[in-house]
């Protein structure tokens, strides 16, 4: 399976059980860099159904990410890592549901990112005000049989590919 294979970002969107998801306005997406599996057809099939798109901006080394809304006429900047973004003036939002970029993870809800920890950092801090769900989106083939996780690495609540959907925290 080749980096950027576009079916498999399809095949992913429509794998997806909405009705399954908890309940939510705002979802956060993300611009892929380098092999991460393009959200764009997921991100367009949430839309579709009435919620609402946030994309994250890095605004530091050590900061977590910030969600800014994303408007159909926006002229994307580039962010402190250099990801276009929504701009300055776009409002801040809380989304209730992140789409996750992964280099690897487990059928344990583990997984590994670019470094650096933004997505932990954030998604410590979301779950610290309240409910959020975190869908991991990758290629089936990025399945690893474990992951090594440290007490701050975030936990995801499912995972999606192009072979599926399935939930793995319970909690």
């Amino acid at each position: 399976m080749a980096a950027g294979w576009p079916e498999a970002a399809r095949e992913a969107a429509a794998a997806l059980p909405i009705e399954r998801l908890p309940a939510f306005e705002w979802f956060a997406s993300y611009h892929a860099v380098g092999s991460e599996l393009d959200p764009a057809p997921l991100a367009a099939r949430l839309t579709l159904a009435g919620r609402r798109l946030a994309l994250p901006v890095t605004l530091g080394p050590d900061a977590p990410l910030e969600f800014r809304a994303w408007r159909k006429f926006d002229v994307p900047e580039v962010d402190a890592f250099g990801v276009p973004s929504p701009p300055a003036d776009a409002p801040v939002v809380r989304p209730q549901l992140v789409i996750c970029p992964l280099l690897a993870f487990d059928k344990a809800g583990g997984r590994l990112g670019q470094g650096g920890g933004h997505y932990d950092r954030t998604l410590a801090a979301l779950r610290a005000t309240g409910p959020v769900f975190v869908l991991g989106l990758a290629y089936a083939g990025q399945e690893v049989e474990r992951l090594a996780m440290e007490p701050h690495d975030q936990r995801l609540d499912a995972i999606l590919t192009e072979n599926g959907y399935t939930e793995v925290r319970k909690d």
